[in-house]
């Protein structure tokens, strides 16, 4: 036969699998992922047919077949390793577990099946695949990397399990390096349909000021530091446009993100959607069967109008962070959280979660809400930022004031303020007009945080303080009042410093301190010196 004829003779089946096992393997070290991909599966699709070939001869080699097995083992913990690092987290679990089928105690599928179930918050199926691979010889090499992922995995499913989460040892450092690693947690909360608006989250037993009630990771989130050439309008959109990509991108790529994202509200027919069972969010939560729904990009774009969380705003300070610094991010349990004039949640962002927490005492069965704009405002400025996000606050502290304000005394005391009377004197003048009004209790409070600035001015300025002196109520009253109604504020914080600062701080006074300071900061913040790090007042904007 001449040489050109044997040039052109087709490539047997064994030699086009190790001509496309070579290029697998090259394109996978070159971290080529996509490509290594396609390669993996046509060496795949070619060995898994060799198989079913050898497999029906009258006299299959037995030798030969358990060769393609480990072939194709190996092919699919390959094709695994690369669709994690594309964030196709669905079809690289597939693959691992296919695998594993083959060859239960596969070290690579295992390692790689083990990622992949952590990336996933399945803790304790992670550590089970790590707990195997580390029994392996081939781990030898890798004995402190694997260790490294028990120990870590025991830890987030510890975490995951009690909410004993502790920040101090971060905050004392400064927030230096990077943010703790953290598992998901859900507290005692469920989802239930909201007099507020739609669905929403509900405490299940009685809970005190500065409890944890959940932890959970965003599915995406876009960060940045803002230009002020433009107000950051520009980037704004651009970040936005990236965020919802990456959304998609994610619910492409995995199908329990995507029947997360189909749980939440579009902003339609609000009344007809279900409350979804808890165990839905929770980290162990069972396998997700395909959806028979479509990915459709604009109904994401509706939910993310929605239900995505700003990390500039005022319920949620970013520890560490830039004062320019701006952030988005979907959250999908906190989206069930509605706001209220008067909270009593707030939530904490650290590194890709969010940690909320009860900012006051809460009942079993009251609804857990937070702020969505700055609640330390008149019912007006209230009303006004409301429209911005386009609803409008029916809550009880609003449904009350909207009573308040219909009185005379009340319009000239608001008037007064923005022509800039002497705020003691509006100060005194609304506690009056409060005791001929018999307002009692969390009404007070209402209405001392509406009028908070003024608040704050006189207790901030010495001439003030000595001028109306006992004609106004004393710092720690109008603050317990005000965190009662409202929850705790980092400014309710700065006001009951300063007012001790130099007069010597009594140890009754110092606890009131640090159980506002859980209030703002939850008890994730478990060191007294921790806590009082944060709450030095030189830290925090009035």
């Amino acid at each position: 036969m001449r040489e050109e004829d044997q040039l052109q003779q087709p490539l047997t089946p064994e030699e086009l699998m190790q001509e496309l096992r070579f290029k697998a393997t090259e394109l996978l070290l070159r971290e080529e992922w996509q490509e290594s991909v396609q390669v993996y599966t046509q060496f795949i699709n070619l060995c898994q047919d060799q198989i079913s070939v050898k497999s029906h001869q009258n006299h299959p080699d037995p030798d030969l077949l358990t060769k393609l097995q480990k072939s194709l083992c190996l092919a699919l913990s390959n094709r695994a390793e690369a669709l994690s690092r594309l964030r196709d987290l669905t079809g690289a679990l597939k693959d691992c577990d296919q695998a594993l089928k083959i060859e239960s105690t596969h070290f690579k599928s295992l390692v790689c099946k083990g990622k992949i179930l952590l990336s996933l918050n399945r803790y304790s199926m992670a550590l089970d695949c790590f707990k195997t691979a580390v029994l392996d010889p081939q781990a030898s090499g890798n004995l402190e990397t694997l260790n490294g992922y028990v120990q870590k995995c025991k830890k987030l499913e510890f975490q995951s399990r009690t909410g004993a989460f502790d920040l101090s040892d971060w905050i004392l450092s400064g927030f230096r390096g990077k943010s703790p690693e953290l598992a998901e947690y859900t507290g005692p909360v469920q989802i239930k349909r909201s007099e507020l608006s739609g669905r929403g989250l509900f405490a299940t037993k009685n809970i005190d000021a500065g409890t944890l009630l959940l932890v959970t990771k965003a599915i995406a989130t876009e960060r940045g530091i803002l230009s002020s050439e433009d107000s950051g309008e520009n980037a704004r959109l651009v970040m936005w446009k990236n965020f919802v990509d990456k959304v998609v991108d994610s619910a492409t790529k995995c199908e329990r993100t995507h029947h997360l994202i189909s749980t939440l509200s579009s902003g339609e027919d609000e009344d007809k959607l279900e409350a979804p069972e808890m165990s839905l969010f929770r980290p162990e939560a069972e396998e997700i069967g395909e959806l028979n729904e479509k990915l459709d990009k604009v109904k994401i774009l509706n939910v993310l109008d929605v239900n995505s969380l700003v990390e500039d705003s005022v319920s949620a300070k970013v520890l560490g962070r830039n004062s320019d610094y701006y952030g988005v991010g979907l959250w999908v349990l906190a989206s069930f959280i509605n706001h209220s004039c008067n909270p009593n949640a707030r939530r904490l962002h650290v590194g890709d979660h969010v940690l909320v927490h009860a900012s006051r005492d809460v009942k079993a069965g009251e609804e857990i809400t937070f702020a969505y704009f700055d609640v330390l405002s008149p019912l007006s400025k209230r009303n006004e930022m409301s429209k911005t996000w386009g609803f409008h606050c029916s809550c009880k502290r609003c449904k009350f004031e909207e009573e308040m304000c219909s009185k005379q005394e009340m319009k000239e005391i608001e008037i007064g303020l923005e022509r800039g009377i002497d705020v003691g004197s509006a100060i005194f003048r609304l506690e009056e007009g409060m005791r001929r009004w018999m307002v009692r209790g969390r009404g007070k409070g209402y209405m001392r945080a509406s009028f908070w600035a003024a608040y704050f001015e006189a207790y901030g300025s010495e001439k003030s303080v000595t001028r109306w002196g006992r004609r106004i109520p004393a710092v720690d009253i109008v603050v317990d009042s005000v965190a009662e109604a409202v929850g705790c504020d980092e400014r309710l914080l700065k006001v009951f410093m300063q007012a001790f600062r130099g007069n010597g701080v009594s140890l009754v006074d110092m606890e009131k301190s640090l159980k506002l300071g859980r209030g703002v900061h939850g008890k994730v913040v478990k060191k007294q010196q921790a806590l009082r790090s944060l709450l030095d007042p030189g830290t925090h904007d009035a």
